[in-house]
């Protein structure tokens, strides 16, 4: 079943097409051919080959599957790791400790 792709955001797309672009050229790199990278990751073939176009259609559990198989799995960790906006948006809703009256 084809699912609507008209609610993904176009940078969204480029970014995922990107991604898909990067796990090809590690599988690549490492000289492994679809079909076993696949058979490592438990998906089908044409799953992997979805993951290389930059698919939002494929599950994020077989993304990270296949960078397990290329020994990538370490890379998942990075996401969101420096949360730089979060951490401003953190800092301006803390509130500040009201100063104790200084005895005279």
């Amino acid at each position: 079943m084809i699912r609507d792709q008209s609610d993904i955001l176009p940078s969204l797309r480029r970014k995922m097409e990107k991604m898909g672009e990067q796990i090809a050229l590690a599988r690549l790199r490492r000289n492994l051919p679809v079909n076993l990278v696949a058979e490592r990751a438990g998906i089908s073939r044409s799953t992997l080959w979805s993951i290389e176009k930059g698919s939002p259609n494929v599950a994020f559990g077989s993304y990270a599957k296949v960078l397990l198989a290329l020994n990538l799995a370490d890379d998942l960790l990075l996401v969101a790791k420096d949360d730089v906006l979060g951490k401003r948006m953190q800092d301006l809703n803390l509130t500040t400790k009201k100063r104790a009256r200084r005895d005279t």
